[in-house]
């Protein structure tokens, strides 16, 4: 009887030895497949933040955004070619409106520069073309002159707007030389720069 019972304590200890070992190789087995698979290296995206797609970067604020008062320009002679110009004083020979250079903005004083519209103060300096433009007479008109529907431009820098409408009060009036069918465009949409501004987003 004792023998039986010391016996039967023997075995059931080696099967709880067996069963240890067991429990051992598995959370061994586990913690080393873990390991295999590498550490977690870099930064972790926080709950609720939507993944990027493998390979593609994260849009940035500034080239999603729509225009600012810093990236919106004027483009002198409706031309992406000119130097663009941001509140420019047009001081000199003034800032060309006009590819024939028969329409100057000069000594300019902005009141506004936004993403949705200029105003400015100054003069329009404008030629009757009279009897052709070469032999024109210059008129220098008070004006208010506002810009508006920025377009946007394509370049490897990143996007930048234009103006592409211009609207003009005369607050002394126009000369009679520019008056009736010899009045200047106004409002005035800059059509080839809206082309050009266009061609530049299409590849």
């Amino acid at each position: 009887m004792e023998i039986t019972k010391v016996l039967r304590t023997r075995q059931i200890a080696s099967w709880a030895s067996l069963a240890c070992v067991a429990v051992l190789l598995t959370a061994c087995s586990s913690s080393a497949s873990s390991a295999a698979s590498g550490p977690v290296t870099g930064p972790t995206t926080p709950p609720g933040t939507p993944a990027s797609a493998p390979g593609t970067a994260a849009a940035t604020p500034s080239l999603a955004a729509g225009p600012t008062g810093a990236t919106t320009f004027l483009a002198p002679e409706q031309s992406l070619n000119a130097t663009l110009l941001r509140e420019p004083a047009c001081g000199g020979f003034g800032c060309a409106l006009s590819g024939d250079s028969t329409a100057f903005l000069f000594r300019m004083t902005w009141t506004t520069w936004s993403g949705t519209e200029a105003v400015g103060i100054g003069s329009y300096k404008l030629n009757d073309c009279n009897p052709d433009c070469a032999g024109g007479h210059v008129y220098s008109v008070a004006t208010v002159v506002t810009l508006s529907q920025p377009v946007k431009v394509c370049s490897s820098s990143g996007p930048r707007w234009v103006w592409t409408h211009a609207s003009f009060t005369f607050p002394d009036r126009l000369p009679k030389a520019l008056q009736g069918q010899n009045a200047p465009q106004n409002p005035w949409t800059f059509s080839p720069l809206i082309a050009a501004a266009q061609q530049t987003c299409a590849s």
